[in-house]
């Protein structure tokens, strides 16, 4: 059965499946993968992606240089650790079938 996640949803779900993180890291594992979102672009599919319920967000109050800022922050659900598996699973088993006819490695 085909994912029911994107390259990008499959990347930030597997930067929360060890803990929380505020959307400022996140964006940052991204871009260390070579992924390049502007904070609206990034933000709007956090948004989708709390909608279709693979994660939770919140706010976090912050204090910096004297002004208040808000900081939002994320953490996978599990409906989100089953898609991120079911994903991770699906890319497994097409390359154990790609090895078997000996297309894996080129």
């Amino acid at each position: 059965m085909l994912p029911q996640i994107t390259h990008l949803q499959f990347l930030v779900l597997g930067e929360l499946l060890h803990a929380p993180a505020p959307g400022r890291l996140i964006r940052e594992a991204l871009n260390e993968q070579g992924v390049r979102k502007s904070g609206p672009a990034f933000y709007q599919m956090m948004a989708r992606m709390e909608d279709s319920g693979f994660l939770e967000g919140w706010y976090e109050q912050q204090i910096v240089e004297s002004q208040i800022i808000r900081e939002r922050h994320y953490r996978i659900v599990p409906q989100g650790r089953a898609a991120w598996d079911g994903c991770r699973d699906f890319y497994q088993g097409a390359l154990k079938a790609f090895d078997r006819k000996g297309l894996a490695h080129g």
